[in-house]
């Protein structure tokens, strides 16, 4: 572990921990100025992302290659980046009906540091490796690595351990040229500038890093076939709201009415995209299953 003159040597050098020369009198701003402020500066944050959209991307594509191949995308991180990366593997169960197996959100300190902060486990090289290889890592998998200072031992480690496993890695940082990008396949470097409240890599780099994983994950997503249209057609009935939502989506996709919707959906056993596949092909519940398997579960090429 590095010395403490040393890390403070390093931090020094990081635009993460950047003082904002716009914000200096922060501590005397009105409410006012200071939510004018930060709006002003997180309009900054899309600009940066645009400009980053191709290793966007590819991170994308290698995301849909690995799930087709039957592998999983890890998001590894520590602090708000692991938090982040936990949040955005929560969602994908309910919203595009798979396995909480398929994406997978790993933080430093386990899931008990998602509510409270776990001190030092970030600093730990090894563990990033171990919480992979807790979950058999295999070639066929993706592996991300979510750092806002780019440094991160917990990641590096994670990171180092997936590479030499076989894995393809992304590293996600709002640092030019850091230890993450090194140790990945792809580096996605986020530079939103320093923040408003010093060091505080909870505001723009946190929503840089939230913005970049909402489009791996809904992008790949749509690419393995959750989609139809721009309706999420694998969601997942499993409260009176997403009940309603399914209802909609159908009634959406092929213009039946409600009833007739609440109907297909509880011929196809809850499935949206079957009962969807169902009224446009004009089939039976067991054929728009099969049409389904046949087109890897693309409603466009099921109903053809």
């Amino acid at each position: 572990m590095k010395g403490a003159t040393q890390l403070s040597m390093d931090l020094q050098k990081l635009t993460t921990e950047a003082r904002n020369p716009d914000t200096m009198d922060l501590d005397i701003m009105s409410p006012l100025e200071v939510v004018t402020v930060m709006n002003r500066e997180d309009a900054k944050v899309p600009q940066v992302i645009s400009t980053l959209l191709p290793q966007i991307a590819q991170a994308v594509e290698w995301a849909i290659s690995s799930l087709k191949a039957g592998g999983r995308v890890f998001y590894i991180g520590a602090g708000t980046s692991g938090r982040l990366g936990v949040l955005d593997a929560a969602e994908c169960p309910p919203t595009f009906g798979v396995s909480p197996d398929l994406i997978v959100g790993l933080i430093a300190g386990g899931e008990k540091a998602f509510i409270k902060a776990v001190e030092g486990a970030e600093d730990n090289l090894e563990q990033g490796k171990e919480d992979l290889a807790a979950y058999n890592l295999c070639p066929n998998d993706l592996v991300i690595g979510i750092a806002a200072s780019g440094r991160t031992p917990y990641v590096i480690g994670g990171l180092t351990y997936a590479r030499e496993t076989g894995c393809r890695t992304v590293a996600i940082s709002c640092n030019k040229d850091s230890e993450i990008s090194k140790v990945a396949d792809l580096a996605i470097e986020a530079v939103v500038g320093p923040e408003v409240l010093t060091g505080s890599t909870r505001l723009k780099a946190g929503t840089a890093q939230k913005l970049i994983l909402n489009m791996i994950s809904t992008a790949a997503m749509v690419g393995i076939g959750k989609a139809y249209q721009n309706l999420m057609v694998d969601v997942v009935p499993s409260n009176e709201k997403l009940c309603v939502r399914a209802e909609k989506i159908v009634m959406e996709a092929t213009g039946i009415d409600h009833a007739t919707a609440r109907a297909k959906i509880t011929e196809a056993e809850g499935s949206v995209k079957t009962a969807i596949t169902m009224i446009l092909a004009n089939c039976s519940a067991e054929e728009a299953r099969e049409r389904l398997n046949r087109a890897r579960g693309h409603v466009r090429k099921a109903i053809r």
